[in-house]
């Protein structure tokens, strides 16, 4: 994940892609200080789900910037935004389809041994772990949700 990072930011700058350029500089800075947060608990540096779950932040940051920006007249700065979300998302690894995603949820309901709502938590644990940044986590619950009733 660190190289794929990388690679973008070589190619933005050789491109000349100043949007791009910074938006990478900024997810390579936030990978950084995950890091040192990692290195000062004794660990190593995060690795790709992490680097996944920073991604996914930023995104959402994102989002909701755009929401207020709109809110506020302010189109140039939601449009910038928006540019932004793009540029991460091409990092993340590809979502699972609908489908796909409810076969998971199934797949990891029986996994877990998961026979009421109170093995929701679980279930979605087991998700996350064998699907780092593939599932949207709100339609993923409600899916569990649905099939545990």
């Amino acid at each position: 994940m660190r190289e794929k990072i990388g690679d973008a930011l070589n190619k933005a700058v050789d491109e000349e892609d100043r949007r791009g350029a910074c938006t990478l500089r900024l997810i390579h800075a936030a990978i950084k200080d995950r890091d040192s947060e990692a290195r000062a608990q004794g660990k190593e540096r995060v690795g790709d789900d992490e680097i996944v779950d920073i991604l996914a932040r930023m995104i959402r940051q994102r989002e909701t910037s755009v929401t207020t920006y709109e809110q506020d007249g302010q189109i140039e700065l939601a449009d910038q935004e928006r540019e932004e979300m793009e540029i991460i998302r091409t990092l993340l690894p590809m979502p699972l389809p609908q489908k796909e995603m409810e076969a998971a949820c199934a797949e990891a309901i029986s996994a877990v041994g998961a026979s009421g709502l109170r093995d929701v938590g679980r279930t979605m644990a087991a998700l996350k772990a064998r699907y780092p940044g593939r599932i949207d986590y709100t339609k993923a619950t409600a899916v569990v949700r649905d099939l545990l009733r």
